[in-house]
């Protein structure tokens, strides 16, 4: 899973700006097994719940990291979190 965002960001020109795994379990710990990254051969099992959250941070500009909430099912997985998508510009009122 990490492998195939990060050849999307990579593909798109923004590989150098993800500096990150692309996601990890999540419980009650702040990060929690399985670390979601290009080094991990784990099996993803029914049951288990994670983040799916790729950013990239470009110094000096920007950087945005949107973050999903996933929970792996019998049949695939169901996406916990319904936040849009759509590109958001927000900006200080200097």
């Amino acid at each position: 899973m990490d492998v195939a965002a990060r050849n999307v960001i990579v593909k798109h020109g923004y590989g150098d700006y993800f500096p990150h795994r692309i996601g990890h379990g999540l419980g009650i710990e702040v990060h929690e097994y399985p670390s979601l990254n290009e080094t991990n051969p784990s099996t993803l099992k029914p049951g288990m719940v994670f983040t799916i959250e790729p950013g990239i941070y470009i110094p000096n500009q920007l950087g945005v990291r949107i973050e999903d909430d996933v929970l792996i099912t019998g049949d695939g997985y169901e996406t916990l979190t319904k936040f849009p998508k759509e590109l958001t510009v927000v900006t200080a009122n200097t």
